[in-house]
């Protein structure tokens, strides 16, 4: 059984898609955010919860390391709080 990784791509325009992650708890995850507008305050994705916090050049992916050790709801949002994305942690 391969269970090494869990990856998961989402794409920053006007918001985030997709906007809800589902990962298992206890897996290693990571979530890579990929840019392909400039709409203002996406430029920066963070999250207190899940302790990250980056700077999301226009068609560069960035990749951040998520903590599945504890199941829960853990949000991220662009620089200004305006759109937000959830990580459900099961």
């Amino acid at each position: 059984m391969n269970t090494n990784k869990q990856s998961v791509e989402v794409t920053v325009a006007g918001g985030y898609n997709p906007q809800v992650i589902t990962l298992k708890k206890g897996i290693p995850a990571e979530i890579t955010f990929n840019r392909i507008n400039d709409q203002g305050c996406l430029n920066v994705v963070h999250s207190k919860s899940l302790g990250f916090s980056e700077e999301l050049p226009l068609n560069v992916k960035k990749t951040v390391q998520i903590p599945t050790d504890k199941v829960g709801d853990y949000q991220f949002s662009c620089g200004m709080d305006m759109f937000s994305g959830k990580v459900e942690v099961k």
